[in-house]
C-alpha cells in the first residue's frame, strides 16, 4: 500500500500551490527491515530556471536552501550514517522504533516553522536522538566516503563522521596547480562538472567500499555514472549510495541492479525516505510563466532596482526592499541597511581544514578548526551591554563549505538563547514565491567569489530576510575583498539584516597538524549530549596506553613515572558491582541532588555568569549536573568544560590558554566530586599561580565540590564523607572517556592533554542515566536548597581547616608511610586506589556501612585486607602497596590496631 501526500498543508489564494500545478509526492510501501519517513517530511518543492528540469525538491534537513535548526541537518546525517552502517554490518541502529523518533522529530519540526517558536525543544529532541544513534556507531577506517558537491558536502561528512570512515568531497573549485584525481558529470545540475582533488595518492581504497553521498536520488544516473569511472581505477568489493530521499523509478532501479552485475560487486542503495514525485506533462512551460508571473525579486545591493528571479531587473523599476519576510512570512526585524558593510563586524579565525582534498578517518571525528572557540567568540560579539543576543540568528556558508558553518551554528545555538538556523549560498536559481506554499520567500542574490572552473557567475541565498544577524562563515582564505563591493555578499547582506558578522580564517594546508586547540565535544568524543559539557582535550585513539596496573606502579613508585603517561586497564564490572552501583545510586540520588544545588547556588551568588571547568574525569559529571541545575531551577545558562588536571604537573596550560582567550577567566569556577586529602586543591592553587606569572592571567583558585571531606574549600555541598554514586565506576559513568593522559610523546607542548574513549562500553554506560536520575530530584530537594543557602552565613561558615590533610599525616606515621600520596583518604580515593592502583589495605570506620559496601566488595574481588578502624574521621581510607619501603605485605604496620574483615 502507497500513501500520497501534499508537499504542503496551506495554499495561498494568488499562488497554486505544487498540488494544485499537479506535483505529488508519493512514498513507497513501509519496508520493516529499513523503516523510513515520509517524503513531505523530508522535502518540499520549488521551481528553477534550468532547461534540464523546472523543479526542484528543497530538502527540510539539509541546511542549504532553507534555513535549518543545526541540529536538524546533524540528525539526518547520523541517521543516514546508521542506515549505511547497518547495510555494511547487518546491524539494526535505525530501526522502527529511531526512525519513529526521527519522523517525531522532523513533525515537530514543521510545527515549529509554522508556529515560529519552539526551536529549543526542537533542538534538544534532534540532539539527543543523534546523540543515542551515535552511541552505537562502528568505526570502519577502511571505508571511503564520498560527498557530492555542492548540497552533500556537509552531509556526506556528518556519515563519514557516523561510520568513523574517511572522507572526500567532489568540487567546483579550481585552486592553483590542482589535478583531478578523477572527475564526472551531474547532468541535471546547474553546473554540472566534477572533480576530485585528493592530497594523498592511494585516497581510493583498493577491494574496499566506497559510500556515495548526495541529497537526492532522482534517477541515480550520477550515481551509476560515478561508480563506473572509479571503480576502472580501482575495483570495489562494494559500493553504497545513500541519499536522504530516493525517487528512482523502477527502470532506474533495473539499471543500478544492471550496473552490480556488469562490475561483479554489489551496489547498495540507502536513503531516509522512499517513493515517487509525480509530475504533470507541460511542466517545465507552466512552471516558467507562473515565475515569471508571479515570482517575488531577489534584493541586490543596487539602491534603485532589484533583480528578479531569471536575473533581470523589473521593467517597473520596483525598488530593492528595506526588509523581507522571515522564512515563515512575519515581519522582518529592524531597520533597513542596519549595517554597513564597513561596519561588518569581523571574529579571527584559527586555520580551517576542508574535506575537497580528503581528511583521513582517523581524523573525520575530529572538528575541522577549533569550531568551540569561533562560537565562543560569536557569542561574545552578540552579546550586548544588557546581557542580550538577538532572537534570531543565521550562520551562513558559502556553497560547498557547508560542514564547519554547521558545526559552528550548532555550537552558537548551544551557548547562546537565540533561534540559530544554519544554511549556505548556492548556485541555484530558485524561485521565490512569498507565500506559506512555498519554501523559497525571499533571496538575495550576489556575485560569486570563489575561483571555480566555470569562472565567475551569480550565487544566491534564500530566506535570509528577518533574522537580526548573520553571521558569514566563508571557504577558508577566502580574501575579505572579493566578499565587498557591488554586489558583494556582505553588501547585499547588509540590506536585509541589522548585523553582519564575518568569520575570517585562513585555509589549513592538507595533511597539516592543527595549529591550535581544537575542543571536543559529543557525540564523536564521549557519551554526553554536545550541550552537557566541552572536553579541552585531544583524543587519543590511536595511542597504546594502557599498561599492566602492577607495571605502571613500579613505574610510579620506582622510576619515577608520573601516573598520567600511561593508563591504566580499564576496569569492567561484575553484574554484582553494577548492581551495587545502582542500589547505592537509588540510594543517595536525592542527597546528591541536594548537594548539587547548594554548591550551585554559592556558585551563582559571586558569580551569576560563572564558566564552569570541571577537572575530568571525576568532576565531569558534577559539572554537567552543576549546569542542569542552573538552567532547570534558576534559569541560568551557564557553560561547561572538563580539563586534565595532573597531580606534579598542575592543570593543563593550554586549556587555560584556550579559556583566558574566550572567556573572563574571572569567572571561571573549577569544579571537581570531592576532596580527599586535599592534594589536588594544592596542585591547583599551586599551578595557577604559576600560570598566572607566566602569562599575566588570573583564575581564580576556588574549587567547587559536592562533598569536602577534607575541609580545604569553602565551595561545598556537604562535608560529609558519602559515597558520590559516580565513585563507583570509572569510564562508564564518566561519558566513556579515560582519566587524562599528560605524556610529551602524544601530549606535545602547546597541545591540549590527552584521553581516550572506550566506545566499546556503551552498553555498560551510565553516564546520561546517573546525571538523568540525580536531575529527576531538584524539584523535589529545591526546598531543602533554598532554605540552606538562605541559611548560610557566608564564607566564614565554611572555612577551610585542612583536617583530611590532618588525618593523612597521623595515618602516614602510624603506618610507616613516608610518602602520603600512597595515602587515599574518603570514599571515592579509596574506590580509585582498588580500581587503578596496587591496593594494599582498605581501612574502613564500619564495614556494614552501605556507602563503602562497593569498596569492600571490590577489595574481597582483589583479595586486599579490610581493617576495620572505628575511630577514623572518613568513611573509609585506601592505602597504596609501597614498593620498596620498610613496611611488610601483609598485616598492619607495628603498633596499629584494627580487625581484618
Amino acid at each position: 500500500m502507497t500513501t500520497t501526500t501534499s508537499t504542503t498543508a496551506t495554499t495561498d489564494a494568488a499562488l497554486p500551490s505544487p498540488e494544485e500545478l499537479g506535483v505529488v509526492l508519493t512514498d513507497a510501501p513501509i519496508v520493516p527491515t529499513a523503516p523510513g519517513v515520509p517524503l513531505a517530511s523530508l522535502v518540499r518543492l520549488a521551481l528553477r530556471r534550468n532547461p534540464r528540469r523546472a523543479h526542484l525538491l528543497v530538502s527540510t534537513v539539509l541546511a542549504k536552501h532553507v534555513p535549518t535548526v543545526p541540529a536538524v541537518a546533524l540528525l539526518a546525517g547520523e541517521a543516514l550514517g546508521a542506515r549505511v552502517a547497518d547495510v555494511l554490518d547487518g546491524g539494526a541502529r535505525l530501526d522502527a522504533g529511531a526512525a519513529a523518533r526521527l519522523r517525531a522529530v522532523l513533525d515537530r519540526q514543521q510545527a515549529t516553522d509554522v508556529a515560529g517558536d519552539g526551536s529549543d525543544a526542537l533542538h534538544r529532541a534532534a540532539t539527543t536522538l543523534r546523540t543515542d544513534l551515535a552511541a552505537v556507531r562502528p568505526t570502519l577506517a577502511d571505508v571511503l566516503v564520498l560527498g557530492f558537491a555542492e548540497t552533500a558536502t556537509a552531509l556526506g561528512a556528518t556519515v563519514a563522521e557516523a561510520l568513523g570512515a574517511g572522507y572526500l568531497h567532489s568540487t567546483r573549485h579550481d585552486p592553483p596547480g590542482a589535478t583531478p584525481a578523477a572527475g564526472f558529470d551531474e547532468a541535471h545540475s546547474h553546473a554540472t562538472a566534477h572533480r576530485l582533488l585528493p592530497a594523498e595518492d592511494d585516497w581510493l581504497p583498493a577491494d574496499g567500499t566506497v559510500v556515495l553521498v548526495d541529497d537526492e536520488l532522482s534517477t541515480g544516473a550520477t550515481a551509476r555514472e560515478t561508480i563506473r569511472a572509479l571503480h576502472a581505477v580501482a575495483p570495489q568489493r562494494q559500493w553504497v549510495v545513500a541519499a536522504l530521499v530516493d525517487l528512482r523509478s523502477d527502470a532506474d532501479v533495473a539499471a543500478t541492479e544492471a550496473l552490480a552485475t556488469e562490475l561483479g560487486a554489489p551496489v547498495a542503495v540507502v536513503a531516509l525516505g522512499r517513493g515517487r514525485v509525480s509530475l504533470p506533462d507541460g511542466l517545465t512551460d507552466t512552471a516558467a510563466a507562473l515565475v515569471l508571473s508571479a515570482a517575488a525579486p531577489l534584493t541586490t545591493t543596487t539602491p534603485d532596482r532589484t533583480t528578479s528571479s531569471d536575473g533581470t531587473t523589473p521593467p517597473d523599476g520596483t525598488t530593492a526592499p528595506d526588509s523581507g519576510p522571515t522564512a515563515d512570512g512575519r515581519p522582518a526585524p529592524g531597520p533597513a541597511r542596519a549595517s554597513r558593510p564597513d561596519a561588518v563586524t569581523v571574529v579571527a579565525a584559527p586555520p580551517t581544514a576542508v574535506d575537497r582534498t580528503g581528511t583521513p578517518a582517523a581524523r573525520v571525528r575530529t572538528p575541522r578548526t577549533d569550531v568551540e572557540g569561533i562560537a565562543a567568540d560569536l557569542a561574545r560579539v552578540l552579546t550586548d551591554t544588557s546581557g542580550r543576543v538577538p532572537d534570531r540568528v543565521l550562520v551562513l556558508g558559502t556553497e560547498e563549505h557547508m560542514a564547519t558553518p554547521l558545526a559552528v551554528a550548532d555550537a552558537l545555538r548551544r551557548r547562546t538563547t537565540a533561534d540559530v538556523r544554519s544554511s549556505t549560498s548556492t548556485r541555484s536559481p530558485v524561485a521565490v514565491f512569498d507565500a506559506p506554499a512555498w519554501p523559497i520567500r525571499s533571496g538575495i542574490r550576489h556575485r560569486s567569489h570563489d575561483v571555480t572552473v566555470d569562472g565567475p557567475g551569480e550565487r544566491y541565498a534564500y530566506n535570509v530576510h528577518g533574522f537580526d544577524a548573520v553571521v558569514v562563515v566563508p571557504e577558508p582564505g577566502t580574501g575579505r575583498s572579493s566578499l565587498e563591493g557591488p554586489d558583494g555578499l556582505l553588501d547585499v547582506l547588509a540590506t536585509v539584516t541589522p548585523r553582519v558578522l564575518l568569520v575570517d580564517s585562513a585555509l589549513e594546508p592538507a595533511g597539516a597538524a592543527a595549529s591550535s586547540p581544537r575542543p571536543l565535544t559529543g557525540p564523536s568524543f564521549g557519551s554526553y549530549e554536545p550541550d552537557e559539557v566541552t572536553w579541552l582535550l585531544q583524543d587519543l585513539a590511536d595511542a597504546a596506553l594502557e599498561a599492566d596496573t602492577a607495571d605502571r606502579e613500579r613505574a610510579i613508585q620506582l622510576e619515577g613515572a608520573n601516573y598520567a603517561e600511561s593508563l591504566p586497564v580499564e576496569y569492567v564490572p561484575s553484574e554484582s558491582y553494577e548492581e551495587l552501583y545502582r542500589e547505592a545510586l537509588t540510594r543517595s540520588a536525592e542527597r546528591i541532588a541536594e548537594a548539587v544545588g547548594i554548591v550551585t547556588d554559592l556558585v551563582l551568588l559571586d558569580r551569576p555568569d560563572a564558566v564552569l571547568v570541571s577537572l575530568a574525569r571525576a568532576g565531569t559529571p558534577v559539572g554537567i549536573l552543576m549546569r542542569r541545575w542552573a538552567e532547570q531551577q534558576r534559569g541560568v545558562r551557564l557553560q561547561h568544560y572538563t580539563a586534565s588536571i595532573v597531580r606534579g604537573v598542575g592543570i593543563d596550560e593550554t586549556a587555560l590558554r584556550w579559556l583566558a582567550a574566550h572567556h573572563d577567566a574571572s569567572q571561571v569556577v573549577f569544579v571537581d566530586g570531592w576532596t580527599g586529602k586535599g592534594a589536588i586543591t594544592r596542585e591547583l592553587t599551586d599551578a595557577l599561580d604559576r600560570f598566572a606569572a607566566s602569562d599575566g592571567v588570573r583564575f581564580g583558585d576556588g574549587l567547587a565540590v559536592l562533598a569536602d571531606p577534607a575541609g580545604c574549600t569553602p565551595l561545598h555541598g556537604t562535608r560529609d564523607d558519602y559515597l558520590v554514586p559516580s565513585a563507583c565506576l570509572n569510564s562508564t559513568v564518566s561519558g566513556l572517556v579515560s582519566r587524562t593522559v599528560f605524556n610529551r610523546a602524544w601530549t606535545p607542548e602547546g597541545t591540549l592533554h590527552g584521553a581516550k574513549q572506550y566506545r566499546e562500553l556503551g552498553p555498560r554506560d551510565h553516564s546520561r542515566s546517573f546525571v538523568a536520575t540525580i536531575a529527576d530530584r531538584f524539584s523535589a530537594v529545591r526546598p531543602r536548597v533554598d532554605a540552606a543557602v538562605a541559611a548560610d552565613a557566608g564564607p566564614a561558615s565554611r572555612a577551610v581547616d585542612w583536617r583530611g590533610m590532618r588525618t593523612v599525616e597521623a595515618i602516614g606515621a602510624e603506618y610507616g608511610i613516608t610518602d602520603l600520596h600512597l595515602v587515599k583518604p574518603g570514599v571515592g580515593e579509596t574506590t580509585r586506589v582498588l580500581l587503578r592502583r596496587v591496593p594494599w589495605q582498605v581501612l574502613v570506620r564500619d564495614p556494614e556501612d552501605v556507602d563503602v559496601a562497593h569498596v569492600v566488595a571490590l577489595a574481597r574481588e582483589r583479595s586486599v585486607p579490610v581493617v576495620t578502624r572505628p575511630e577514623l574521621s572518613y568513611s573509609c581510607v585506601g592505602l597504596i602497596h609501597p614498593l620498596g619501603s620498610r613496611v611488610s605485605d601483609t598485616g598492619t604496620a607495628a603498633g596499629t590496631t584494627g580487625s581484618v574483615a
